[in-house]
């Protein structure tokens, strides 16, 4: 990126979706919390951690899809974005969720990080569409859903 007239942007991209100055880090977020608490909601909370991991992750698949693969197809909104239980189907899927959303998370980034990818430049197959525009909506729609995941652990005592 030396030559990158985009690249300072690029930079303060990825550093908003890695989680830094201000930002919580998702693997802080999703660390040490105990299994029997990962099904649990509590009020006035509308959902437990795993709904919140799995919709998280699922969106995040959506909009890298969505960035990099004219033909990918989006699940039906709002369903498709949120998992059918509250709590996780056995103790591998919840960090099955944490490797995917890390995995994807890794692919935006050196997306974004890719000079050859115009960060101003509408995609081809969209409406209007840019790649900034998905960093940004990416950014703002997980630093959204990690509150909630600090928020519902305070609520639950697991949260320091």
């Amino acid at each position: 990126m030396p030559n990158d007239p985009q690249r300072p942007l690029r930079h303060q991209l990825i550093k908003l979706l890695q989680g830094s100055d201000a930002h919580l880090q998702f693997k802080d977020a999703v660390a040490h919390l105990e299994a029997t608490l990962r099904g649990r909601r509590v009020a006035p909370l509308p959902h437990s951690a795993w709904e919140l991991l799995e919709h998280m992750r699922i969106a995040q698949w959506d909009i890298l899809e969505f960035s990099r693969n004219p033909r990918h197809k989006s699940p039906a909104f709002p369903k498709g974005y949120w998992p059918q239980s509250p709590a996780p189907p056995d103790a591998r899927a919840w960090q099955t969720s944490i490797r995917a959303f890390q995995t994807d998370l890794k692919a935006m980034i050196a997306l974004i990080k890719d000079p050859a990818h115009n960060l101003y430049e509408p995609f081809a197959y969209g409406q209007g569409q840019t790649l900034l525009r998905e960093a940004l909506v990416l950014a703002d729609h997980n630093a959204y859903h990690l509150g909630q995941f600090v928020q519902l652990r305070r609520l639950l005592g697991a949260w320091e």
